[in-house]
């Protein structure tokens, strides 16, 4: 348990790094103006009791890891990064799908389509022809988390993804839909069994190896893509100050290639991670269960290692 302290503690210090890296955006200001208070009351209330009880037990304090409690800061900046990273998602593809068109599409209808037909054959190839079902929350994460690194490269946005808390959330919600996949399609006990490997043998070894490898997914997930947005960055701030004004415009636009390309490879590393941990789970309706764990050795030799080599 004090492992999760020190890295919610790791984690408040990366954010406050992020926050102080960037003027806080004029829009959280507002936001924090008009709702901050309300918010605040209903935070010292409510949920601060229940988390200065809680880490009470450990000899800390919210405040040692979530940082001070004020109405200027109850709405977090990420937080409000994060809804207009929806809106701006919502309203891009809306936006890209213009008049839809069989015979004509526009450069619009065509990237997405570019978009959707990669992901479609990333998870026909990874999960099998059943992991089309999959899509619709697999292209969300995608588009999400593409329109969230890209943010930071604007003027009075910052990268929602550059805070642990989002790139948690995420990880944590990738955990959580491949497990109720893999509960949905065997059963809570056949999933437990997959755990445990196809080697009846060694499953006393297998199961809580395979179990504390599952815990760690949501925060290698979160860590990966926060440590490399964060450090792109940085990388933009440092440089930017090394001699102001020139190196404030210049050199920036020249490294915002890198940081495109960094924003794309995250996405990709995420999505990809994602699907391949959904093909241990989801399997074919014709397959045998006890073919499941060979079957996703022999389909998937070694791509995990090759996504975090790239990452």
């Amino acid at each position: 348990m004090f492992w999760l302290l020190e890295t919610a503690k790791a984690a408040q210090h990366g954010e406050k790094a992020a926050e102080s890296a960037h003027h806080t955006p004029i829009i959280v200001e507002l936001v924090n103006h008009y709702f901050g208070e309300p918010v605040y009351e209903l935070q010292m209330k409510y949920s601060y009791p229940l988390w200065k009880s809680f880490f009470a037990k450990f000899h800390t304090t919210p405040e040692a890891v979530f940082g001070p409690y004020s109405p200027e800061t109850a709405i977090p900046w990420y937080t409000v990064m994060f809804v207009i990273a929806c809106i701006l998602s919502v309203t891009l593809i809306w936006i890209f799908k213009g008049k839809l068109s069989t015979e004509e599409p526009g450069p619009g209808q065509q990237t997405l389509e570019v978009g959707v037909l990669a992901v479609r054959d990333m998870l026909a190839d990874i999960v099998g022809p059943q992991g089309l079902k999959y899509f619709p929350i697999v292209m969300t994460f995608a588009v999400l988390i593409l329109v969230s690194n890209l943010m930071g490269l604007f003027p009075l946005f910052m990268s929602p993804t550059a805070a642990t808390s989002v790139t948690f959330a995420l990880g944590l919600t990738s955990f959580l839909y491949y497990n109720y996949v893999g509960i949905a399609e065997n059963g809570v006990l056949g999933h437990l069994k997959h755990l445990a490997g196809p080697i009846w043998w060694i499953s006393w070894l297998i199961f809580p190896i395979e179990v504390i490898s599952n815990l760690i997914r949501p925060f290698s997930l979160g860590i990966r893509l926060f440590g490399n947005i964060f450090a792109d960055e940085q990388v933009s701030s440092t440089v930017a100050g090394i001699y102001p004004p020139i190196t404030q415009w210049l050199l920036p636009i020249l490294l915002m290639p890198l940081g495109v390309f960094v924003a794309f490879v995250q996405t990709f590393v995420f999505i990809l991670l994602s699907q391949l941990y959904l093909s241990e789970v989801s399997h074919a309706p014709h397959e045998e269960h006890d073919q499941h764990g060979e079957q996703d050795i022999e389909d998937h030799p070694g791509l995990e290692q090759e996504a975090l080599a790239v990452s």
